[in-house]
């Protein structure tokens, strides 16, 4: 059984439920608001669903409910911007450090954020469409816990690894891309773990290495990469800017400090914004949208993101059913 809500009801009870918990309001709202657009936008393992996760980091004491970010600019004329999340949420961090990020895109054209110590527990497309809508074009990566393997292996080592590419449009909404490097999301396979529903083949293995598509066999075993070595090597390069290069914790790394709640672990992020009026082609905007129109016009093609827009206006009329069971839970927390 499941129960339609609006976006305005998901966001007031994620919100009570981080108040109850350990989040101070600033903390609460930025990421209740987070669930919420993950849940209009049909992504519903980014959404309330993340709620006992978030509840477990602030329980454990992993997270600080109660963080603000730490914003320190490079020297001048650096295109980096270091923060750092004080053992916070991503979303509040996220929040107030756009628009200095933005700013110093357009100020020099290129910018570069390294947002360390900080727990990252929601879809990244959230984070970088709103730099798009501000002009800027956006790529942005994280690392996580061990959970797929390496092309070749049988063992747990990069985490799912996601990134988000945004290109912003001049009439229509921005162009956003949001991928795992693994074959699926992990928080796609816990529903349908959770629902009993099977997985596409080469989602993951078993304890014993075994190709399966029963969801619950393969959190117990290991996640695939996407196309094989392509995948992996997305994994590798995505560890290598989300800790490597801003001098956070590698997955591997990451689970040894973890304790192990549930919740998200302590991580970085990589972003990059550019300013796509200072690379030399006054037509940017009217060449590419010429070229995305053509693309959507291939025959069976669609343009990356597209269906979170049709789910978001459609959900923002009817709202979104959420699971009964799930509310419940989320009451009890």
């Amino acid at each position: 059984m499941s129960k339609p809500l609006f976006q305005t009801e998901i966001q007031g009870i994620s919100q009570a439920c981080l108040l109850r918990n350990g989040c101070d309001a600033e903390n609460a709202q930025a990421i209740a608001g987070n669930i919420a657009k993950a849940e209009l936008d049909g992504c519903h393992s980014h959404g309330m669903f993340r709620l006992p996760g978030y509840v477990a980091a602030l329980k454990s004491g992993k997270a600080n409910g109660t963080a603000r970010p730490e914003i320190t600019a490079g020297p001048l004329g650096s295109a980096v911007i270091q923060v750092n999340g004080c053992g916070g949420f991503a979303p509040l961090a996220l929040q107030q450090t756009q628009a200095a990020l933005i700013e110093h895109a357009q100020s020099i054209g290129v910018a570069v954020m390294a947002l360390t110590n900080v727990h990252h527990f929601s879809a990244l497309w959230a984070d970088v469409e709103p730099l798009a809508r501000q002009g800027c074009v956006a790529l942005a990566c994280t690392a996580y816990l061990p959970a797929v393997a390496p092309a070749g292996s049988q063992e747990p080592f990069f985490g799912t690894n996601p990134m988000a590419f945004a290109w912003p449009r001049k009439d229509k909404p921005p162009l956003v891309i949001d991928q795992s490097s693994a074959a699926m999301a992990r928080g796609e396979v816990m529903i349908a773990a959770r629902d009993g529903k099977p997985l596409p083949p080469g989602v993951g293995l078993d304890q014993d290495g075994n190709a399966t598509t029963d969801a619950a066999e393969v959190l117990k075993g290991v996640m695939l990469p996407f196309g094989g070595h392509k995948g992996s090597s997305i994994a590798l390069m995505i560890e290598l800017l989300a800790a490597g290069l801003i001098g956070e914790a590698f997955s591997v790394e990451a689970k040894r400090r973890d304790n192990g709640d549930g919740g998200p672990p302590r991580g970085g992020m990589f972003f990059l914004a550019m300013d796509p009026s200072r690379f030399g082609d006054a037509a940017w905007g009217s060449h590419s949208d010429s070229f995305l129109e053509e693309l959507a016009g291939v025959d069976g093609a669609r343009l990356p993101g597209d269906r979170r827009y049709q789910a978001r206006a459609k959900n923002r009329n009817q709202g979104v059913c959420v699971p009964q069971s799930l509310l419940e839970k989320i009451t009890q927390l």
